[in-house]
């Protein structure tokens, strides 16, 4: 059987044992081990055509949404959200990229058609 999911992000966990994938086709996070065993697959519908993921050195799973221009946390295994960081009322756009920088204890979302970059400071 043939399985049509191209890789558009990927992240490692901290300790090295599970791969985050996302499909900007499929609107899907799967959750992979090491070996290749898929772990979970989380699904949102407010998610859909995922751009950016990024995991912090805690472990947690940072995920953009290109539509409806969302940044999500989602647990470590892969299976449910944990929280909504930033929504377009907090001024995303059409989100590329996150990162989380542990300096400044801030998530930093990078905007497609936009000069500026966000920064939300997180506790």
């Amino acid at each position: 059987m043939l399985l049509c999911f191209a890789v558009y992000s990927c992240a490692v966990s901290p300790t090295g044992d599970r791969l985050y994938i996302t499909s900007w086709n499929q609107s899907k996070l799967l959750t992979l081990a090491r070996d290749g065993t898929l772990l979970a697959t989380y699904t949102d519908p407010a998610l859909w055509r995922q751009e950016s993921l990024h995991v912090t050195p805690a472990g947690q799973v940072l995920v953009c949404g290109h539509w409806p221009y969302t940044v999500h946390q989602v647990d470590r295994e892969g299976k449910s959200k944990l929280a909504t960081l930033a929504t377009h009322k907090d001024g995303v756009r059409e989100p590329v990229s996150v990162c989380y920088s542990s300096t400044t204890s801030s998530i930093i979302v990078g905007q497609r058609w936009d000069d500026n970059i966000l920064v939300f400071r997180v506790e």
